[in-house]
């Protein structure tokens, strides 16, 4: 096959690639003595449309149709050969680069789920703990490169961690029951302008892990933040060193929650230990310059020469404006008042059933629907064993 001659455009390439197709298909299937090399004036080709889409540019599906076209009416005593596929001649590097794999940009729709990128609770070259606390990376761009830390850190602070309530009961060693509730939602309101979320950078005369193995008041940064505190940490020469982001959620009244789960769960006569705790997970997002050696010598030299941390930018998600009960406040979802009344009788629900598990929206449904939890009150526990 002949090759288009070079400094052509990319689409002129690629007609003379499809021409040349026809050009061989047409002999092939008509032979020297057919109509159609009679009847084909030199110079005459199918074109190919070509499309803009999106700013990459695509071959028309329409080559193999505009090549029947050109031979329609016409009668071959042996069977046509199969059309060659669009693309299957010879590529050149910007051919291939026509359809790139597009993936989706930005946070992703899931129906039901606060509208996040969620890609980025699991980047590449990053490693989940097995509490799901932390992520954490020894990729050595991330601890030799400024720009490429303080894109990192930004990225990961527009995902929030993954607040939770967690209630247990139990008597003696016996489990009666242990649930849990996600609230990541209540931080992300649908309309992306009303989020309040924010990074914010260890102050002045605060203590903090300021690459140091213990908390000190210095040293400052006046100005610059975090891509002052990035720069420092980069062209920190110490043999281990680690840079921290921190997820929190501020303005989250959790002692008054902590209340309303006591009181649901002693209306019904438990009288086991109750537990009553907030955990938040997918909070950390650690950095960590690579190995030298391998990751026992790495705990070897910490023991000796300590570890410069850096633990000084934090991601804020607040539930609110302000903290429970002060004037102005505003929620970013709703209000633990709200939020109590719309779960209290799904949670009172799973305590009486004695579950081991979730309790999601499937169980709101079922108190709408059918209206369990609704008429629980005492419960019959059962002998402690």
């Amino acid at each position: 096959m002949s090759q288009p001659p070079q400094g052509l455009s990319e689409k002129q390439r690629l007609q003379a690639h499809y021409d040349e197709l026809d050009r061989q298909q047409q002999q092939q299937e008509a032979g020297p003595s057919s109509p159609q090399s009679a009847s084909s004036p030199p110079g005459t080709s199918n074109a190919v449309p070509v499309q803009q889409e999106e700013g990459v540019t695509k071959a028309s599906a329409s080559t193999s149709a505009s090549a029947s076209a050109s031979t329609s009416g016409l009668h071959y005593d042996q069977p046509r050969e199969p059309t060659p596929p669009p693309y299957s001649g010879p590529s050149s590097p910007s051919q291939a680069d026509l359809a790139p794999a597009r993936l989706p940009k930005g946070p992703q729709k899931y129906p039901g789920l606060p509208v996040l990128d969620y890609r980025l609770y699991s980047p590449p070259l990053f490693n989940l703990s097995a509490d799901t606390t932390t992520i954490k990376s020894t990729a050595p761009y991330l601890s030799s490169t400024v720009a490429a830390l303080v894109s990192l850190i930004r990225a990961q602070s527009t995902v929030p961690p993954k607040p939770q309530v967690h209630i247990t009961g139990s008597r003696g060693r016996k489990v009666d029951f242990d649930i849990k509730l996600n609230l990541m939602h209540l931080l992300v309101p649908e309309d992306p302008r009303q989020r309040m979320d924010y990074i914010r950078c260890v102050g002045s005369g605060e203590p903090a892990l300021r690459g140091s193995s213990k908390p000190t008041a210095r040293p400052e940064v006046s100005e610059g933040g975090l891509e002052e505190w990035c720069r420092r940490f980069i062209e920190d020469t110490g043999p281990v060193k680690t840079f921290t982001l921190e997820r929190v959620v501020v303005n989250l009244d959790t002692a008054w929650l902590e209340g309303q789960v006591r009181s649901l769960v002693a209306a019904t006569g438990y009288k086991g230990a109750v537990g009553v705790s907030f955990p938040l997970t997918h909070a950390r997002v650690v950095v960590q310059n690579p190995d030298k050696v391998n990751k026992f010598f790495t705990g070897i030299t910490t023991l000796f020469t300590g570890k410069r941390q850096y633990e000084v930018a934090k991601a804020v998600w607040p539930f609110a404006t302000h903290p429970h009960g002060e004037e102005g406040r505003r929620c970013a979802v709703q209000s633990e008042e709200t939020w109590w009344r719309e779960w209290k009788d799904p949670i009172r629900y799973a305590v009486a059933t004695k579950r081991h598990g979730w309790v999601t929206n499937e169980d709101k449904l079922e108190v709408i629907m059918e209206g369990k939890g609704k008429g629980v009150s005492i419960v019959d526990w059962g002998p402690e064993v």
